[in-house]
């Protein structure tokens, strides 16, 4: 048997840093990582941990020099050059160096290189709390490793999350951006759940991870937070969970029940507020319905005047505004950041000057009521003087016993209004929406009831919305409900209330409230709140002095409010939805370009699958529907919200014929969204 021969390691010695020069046949020559500085900085710290390799420099007879060329470990020899420049290291301090004899360069230089081990994120995690259990404090171990305490932060929570699972992603069985959803989460019980949890389904993306973790708690970002602020709920012992890689510091609170003791209590010590200006009542709700003041007579106060002083800046301040907007109207060039700030102080105090506090009648104050709620904003809502009809009038005989009778001035009344906001009985069997996952099978079955009519209660404020612009239309429809009533028995072709009723929505959805129709219609009815006078017998000359134009868009601001498109399974007129038809078309009703768009909540998670994957179908073609095919209901529902964001598509009850904002797809070349626009386990190869 052959003898091995044995290995003979290059030998090592020191060499004094003046005989060593940098070679330029380094491959290193794109300088990235940490910096010359920093490194240095390190070595100062800890001195040379790694020795340099170098070569003999022959000179030009071929003959051994005293001076070594560097040949790995340039990034190194720099940073001791820094050091020697700073004079915090001597030019013949001996530096570490093993010195090679043989072979090439350059293939050494690519050797050290090519062949080193990066750390494992793990180990990394792992040793940085090594360092913490070993006392050193976060911003300590950001400063010797020139990182971030952010980064010390996300890096140490990392390595708090269950053992099971950091052996898991160690194996690379669990990507990083995973390990990050599952960090969210201190219970190391319920992260393990979870993950056994998504490995049985499709979807494992870290998104849905992060969902099942906070299905219990509330988003910072909720509106309730923002009203009584994030610090409160903690200062009274609610704990939140962190996303530290989250570019908005994200977190969700775990103690509903906490924050709505807090959100109830800081509503009713606003109304205690409140309730010293003397309203007769006062309503609480984390949120109304849309429609919760029809039928009740709206108390318009006077705007406490400007003084002298007062109205002068503001005058002024429009003279600013007016010359800032002259000067610059004829470039397309963006507005300088000083004069932009400026425009954005001045309207700020312009419309201080328009929020003066409002006076009203007391008189009117002793029938009247205030709402109480939450914005979307999370700012404080309060709705002042409504009058209901049964305080309209009261009997001379009790204006002494007023507070004995009813004008209860003590009393504040907490309401708690359900989200549908029903206003009638129906039978809760009509009304079911719901598809049940039980009874669904492949087929595409109708609408529900209860969805078609949740659906058309958009359309209605849509078309409310839509007919209020144009008043020539407007005109035309009332005319037609005037000559329907005048001259045919029993007429009820048309979609038009104009008896005048102003109808609410049996039922509703959740986002009906915000929705863009119907904050336009709000701003709108408020700003002719405005301009109409308080008493009813001056309207007459009021309306007769007005100019055409203003006339005629009071006219058909009031007529738009008459519509009733909505499909009610108890009330199944035909000529109504005829009628509701033929105006969506005369107006050009969009309801894409209203604001609606097709999501989990309002449509996909209420239809069946067969109807999920038409909606797609149709608005990117079958490639994107086969994508999600094979997803579960609810997973198919987010991700089909996705697909669909932005391409205009409408379920059949809120199209209108002739108007088609969506670009339907090639039949023999299907339209596929781009790996951009997909979740990466969509498109990521098997």
């Amino acid at each position: 048997m052959a003898t091995l021969k044995k290995i003979t390691l290059s030998q090592s010695r020191d060499i004094p840093f003046n005989k060593l020069v940098l070679s330029n046949r380094n491959v290193r020559r794109v300088q990235a990582g940490v910096s010359i500085e920093d490194l240095a900085e390190d070595i100062a710290r800890r001195t040379l941990l790694q020795s340099l390799s170098v070569r003999q420099v022959l000179g030009e007879d071929g003959q051994p020099t005293d001076s070594y060329e560097v040949q790995a470990g340039g990034r190194r020899y720099r940073a001791l050059e820094l050091l020697v420049k700073q004079k915090r290291l001597n030019k013949t301090a001996p530096i570490p160096c093993v010195i090679r004899e043989d072979g090439i360069l350059e293939e050494d230089s690519l050797a050290e290189n090519v062949q080193r081990q990066a750390l494992h994120p793990l180990d990394q995690f792992r040793a940085f709390q090594s360092l913490k259990d070993q006392g050193l404090f976060e911003a300590d171990i950001a400063a010797r490793f020139f990182v971030t305490p952010q980064i010390v932060r996300q890096r140490l929570k990392l390595a708090s999350v269950s053992p099971k699972l950091l052996e898991i992603y160690a194996a690379d069985e669990m990507t990083l951006e995973q390990l990050m959803a599952f960090s969210i989460a201190t219970n190391h019980e319920r992260q393990e759940q979870v993950w056994e949890a998504v490995q049985r389904g499709y979807n494992q993306e870290p998104y849905y991870i992060r969902k099942l973790l906070t299905e219990d708690a509330v988003r910072a970002s909720d509106k309730r937070v923002r009203l009584i602020g994030l610090d409160t709920y903690e200062a009274e012992g609610g704990s939140v969970l962190r996303d530290l890689f989250s570019q908005n510091d994200e977190g969700w609170l775990q103690d509903v029940a906490l924050l709505e003791r807090l959100v109830a209590a800081k509503l009713t010590s606003e109304a205690e507020t409140i309730k010293a200006e003397g309203w007769r009542w006062i309503q609480i709700a984390q949120e109304f319905p849309y429609g919760h003041t029809g039928g009740l007579r709206r108390v318009m106060g006077e705007m406490q005047p400007l003084s002298d002083e007062e109205q002068a800046k503001r005058e002024a301040l429009r003279e600013e505004m007016a010359e800032i907007e002259e000067r610059y109207s004829d470039t397309e060039e963006e507005l300088p950041e000083e004069v932009d700030q400026r425009l954005g102080e001045i309207e700020a105090a312009l419309d201080a000057f328009e929020s003066q506090p409002v006076i009203y009648d007391p008189a009117e104050i002793a029938r009247s009521g205030v709402f109480v709620s939450i914005d979307s904003d999370g700012r404080l809502k309060v709705e002042r003087g409504y009058v209901r009809p049964e305080d309209e009038v009261q009997n001379e005989s009790d204006e002494g016993e007023a507070d004995a009778d009813g004008f209860v001035r003590d009393h504040v009344e907490i309401v708690h209004v359900g989200a549908d906001g029903e206003t009638r009985q129906v039978d809760p069997a009509v009304l079911s929406g719901n598809a049940s996952p039980d009874e669904e099978d492949e087929g595409i079955k109708p609408l529900s009831d209860r969805l078609v009519m949740e659906l058309t209660a958009h359309r209605t404020l849509a078309l409310r919305d839509a007919l209020a612009g144009d008043p020539d239309i407007a005109f035309i429809a009332v005319l037609h409900g005037l000559a329907l009533q005048t001259f045919y028995r029993y007429a009820t072709d048309s979609c038009l209330e104009i008896a005048w009723k102003s109808s609410g929505f049996s039922v509703q959805g959740p986002d009906l409230k915000d929705c863009p129709s119907a904050k336009a219609i709000d701003d709108r009815q408020t700003n002719w709140e405005k301009q109409l006078p308080d008493e009813p017998e001056l309207l007459w000359e009021f309306l007769c002095d007005f100019d055409h134009d203003s006339r005629m868009a009071l006219f058909a601001h009031c007529a738009s409010l008459t519509v009733n498109a909505l499909h009610e399974p108890w009330n199944r007129a035909q000529g109504r939805r005829h009628h509701a038809d033929q105006l969506a078309c005369a107006v050009s009703l969009d309801m894409a370009t209203a604001g609606w768009k097709p999501t989990a909540e309002n449509y996909l998670n209420r239809v069946p699958k067969a109807r999920i994957l038409e909606a797609v179908t149709e608005a990117k073609g079958d490639a994107a529907a086969e994508l999600i095919d094979h997803l579960k209901k609810g997973d198919m529902a987010e991700q089909a919200e996705r697909l669909l964001s932005d391409t205009g598509w409408l379920p059949e009850p809120l199209r209108t014929s002739g108007v088609d904002p969506m670009s339907a797809p090639n039949t023999d070349e299907p339209e596929v969204a781009s790996d951009a626009e997909l979740p990466e386990f969509l498109t990521a190869a098997e």
